[in-house]
């Protein structure tokens, strides 16, 4: 029997970047990687085509992959951390909703309460 901290959702081992970063269950992982390489194949792809400095391009390529992984990197993670802060607070005020529905706690009943001795 497979591990769970082995293997990946479909049984087989999961894929590790530099053996630290596991790029299928990290979120914005895999996302920020694919952008990294693709910006740095077309920067250093353009940079040569202009140039025609193999070394210079190689190094344009590099740097466009960190920048370009990092600048995808930290949006992602904010808004996902964001999200998940949202999800937070909604599961709570529905695990509250449904705590103090229909008991003397319930702020919909005091309004309704209220609003049928006004009338």
């Amino acid at each position: 029997p497979g591990h769970a901290l082995t293997t990946g959702p479909s049984g087989e081992p999961p894929f590790k970047l530099l053996g630290i970063l596991d790029v299928q269950n990290v979120p914005c992982a895999r996302h920020s990687i694919l952008y990294g390489s693709l910006g740095s194949v077309i920067a250093a792809l353009g940079h040569f085509l202009f140039t025609s400095r193999v070394r210079r391009s190689c190094d344009v390529a590099v740097g466009v992959f960190i920048l370009g992984t990092l600048g995808c990197w930290f949006p992602c993670r904010y808004n996902y951390a964001k999200q998940r802060i949202q999800q937070r607070i909604v599961q709570e005020g529905i695990k509250n909703k449904i705590l103090f529905e229909s008991t003397h706690l319930d702020p919909e009943r005091k309004q309704i309460g209220t609003k049928s001795d006004n009338s």
